[in-house]
């Protein structure tokens, strides 16, 4: 787990930047701050519209006695999707458009149930104890 957290806050910051390089060498590094900026307001813009939606759904299935799972996981996936739109960086934003679009947290969703399902069958989730 520490090696793989080394290498998120290490490679994708340095990926990040020679992405912002490359872009700003090529449409100019003013229009490039502009463009992280704007990528900002619109993914807290987003993400609020998102949390609402998430939000309401959850009210939803807890009045109606369901266990809302679906929409936790959904509520955990804007949370993420807002935080790495805030971020600046091109790649961060797809990843966290990706997250805030309903139709692609759908993909999402499947693809990290599928995981959990795995993780759960195998006995491979564990929990770490000092």
């Amino acid at each position: 787990m520490f090696w793989k957290l080394l290498l998120l806050f290490t490679v994708v910051p340095i990926v990040e930047l020679f992405v912002l390089i490359e872009i700003g060498s090529r449409i100019g590094g003013l229009a490039t701050v502009a463009l992280v900026l704007v990528t900002g307001v619109v993914g807290a813009w987003l993400t609020k519209l998102q949390g609402f939606v998430v939000l309401r759904r959850l009210q939803m299935e807890t009045q109606s006695g369901q266990l809302p799972g679906e929409a936790l996981l959904d509520g955990v996936m804007v949370l993420i999707g807002g935080l790495t739109l805030l971020t600046p960086g091109f790649l961060t934003d797809a990843l966290g458009l990706s997250f805030l679009l309903p139709g692609t947290r759908a993909l999402w969703r499947r693809f990290l149930v599928e995981r959990l399902r795995h993780y759960m069958a195998t006995g491979s989730v564990y929990i770490y104890r000092r």
